[in-house]
């Protein structure tokens, strides 16, 4: 009870670098814990998010770049391929479901994908669920009809019977306005998936828009593709890629995209580094904080020594008020990493369509913050040496 009381009577004495110094451990607890979260959801959700589909077939180019247009609706494509591609590859023995996609319009910003019905009667997104409406009804192939994705049908405000004209390109431009009007006939309900960010038509309407080339009438961007079986995916993988040189076939998918976290791996590495070089200024500061203020408590520790106080007594009570400095920081670092999780969440949904899991659990949770109270508690150890030694005799005999 002794030590308890010296250290909270030294915590309400110097206040003031009590916060600071927590505050900066609550920082680098905070950032640690976010970046290791961030990264290991991120590689796990982009992985395993393929639409329900194990392969993509599209034309000759970067496998990457396929998978993030014709999966998550980003990047530019690589080109297009014929209508009879498609057809070789739907007839295939070994493919049991092969979904054509038009790409290459937009309104405002979002993405406009020609398709056709079957991706929402006959495709599981995930397994045991396909895709459902929260209003309205999926669109009509032969018509100029809309399905929204959940997250545009939100941001934009669109109910059933709103129109639209489309806008040429990816990019939005008001001078390359479609002069076709479509109605949104359909909600989509989320998926938490890229699903969300697109605005589905049908295939036809996007071949044969006005002002596109009259080529397209005839050319897809991609196909998706379900396989029969993995063996499948490697005997189609050497007659497009190996023995091919017109076609692109990426599978798996997920191995795909598992190559483009290797690439900005270095960025983590970067944000881990900066994490651990504030949890280390932040030791250093719980170390000059307290020993700063030896001097200011030289008198008080003697006087405690005097009354019958051990040397490890003293010891002890300055270096759990560094570790209840961290505890304090550790404590904190909660409520930034829940800050910093919600913030990155909130843009990685808005860019790609993909949703983290905000409660999900990891062991950085519980280690970062044990490991900011020993650090704190290490940088408490040269302060509480300093106190360990401190004469008493010295130090309480009156100044002449």
């Amino acid at each position: 009870m002794t030590l308890l009381l010296i250290v909270y009577r030294s915590l309400r004495q110097h206040a003031l670098s009590t916060v600071v110094t927590a505050c900066s451990l609550a920082l680098a607890a905070g950032l640690l814990m976010t970046v290791w979260v961030v990264k290991t959801q991120s590689q796990r959700t982009f992985t395993q998010t393929t639409a329900g589909f194990d392969a993509v077939l599209g034309a000759r180019g970067s496998k990457l770049q396929l998978v993030l247009n014709a999966i998550f609706h980003l990047e530019a494509s690589p080109g297009n391929l014929e209508w009879a591609d498609y057809e070789q590859i739907k007839r295939h023995p070994a493919v049991k479901t092969a979904i054509p996609i038009a790409v290459g319009d937009n309104f405002h910003g979002w993405r406009i994908v020609g398709t056709v019905p079957e991706l929402f009667y006959d495709v599981e997104f995930v397994p045991g669920k396909k895709y459902g409406l929260t209003a309205g009804r999926f669109f009509d192939q032969a018509k100029m009809e809309a399905v929204v994705g959940s997250f545009v049908a939100q941001q934009l405000g669109w109910k059933i019977g709103m129109t639209f004209h489309p806008f040429h390109g990816l990019a939005f431009d008001a001078q390359h306005e479609h002069e076709e009007l479509y109605t949104v006939v359909g909600v989509l309900a989320p998926t938490n998936t890229p699903v969300d960010r697109v605005i589905w038509t049908p295939l036809e309407g996007v071949q044969t828009m006005s002002g596109h080339n009259p080529a397209a009438a005839t050319e897809v961007s991609a196909v998706l593709v379900q396989l029969r079986s993995p063996t499948a995916g490697f005997m189609l993988d050497l007659m497009y890629n190996k023995q091919g040189n017109r076609l692109t076939f990426v599978y798996p998918v997920g191995a795909i995209v598992g190559e483009l976290f290797a690439k900005i791996g270095w960025f983590d590495r970067v944000l881990e580094l900066i994490a651990y070089l504030v949890a280390l200024v932040a030791a250093g500061s719980v170390l000059a904080s307290i020993y700063a203020s030896m001097n200011a408590r030289r008198r008080d520790l003697a006087i405690l020594r005097a009354l019958g106080a051990h040397r490890c007594t003293v010891f002890g009570a300055v270096v759990t008020e560094a570790a209840t400095i961290g505890t304090l920081g550790a404590v904190g670092g909660f409520a930034v990493y829940f800050v910093l999780l919600a913030v990155v969440s909130k843009v990685i949904r808005s860019q790609t369509g993909v949703v983290l899991d905000l409660a999900a659990g990891h062991n950085v949770l519980w280690i970062c913050p044990l490991a900011m109270v020993a650090l704190a508690a290490v940088g408490g150890v040269v302060p509480a040496l300093k106190a360990y030694r401190i004469p008493v005799a010295e130090t309480l005999a009156p100044i002449s």
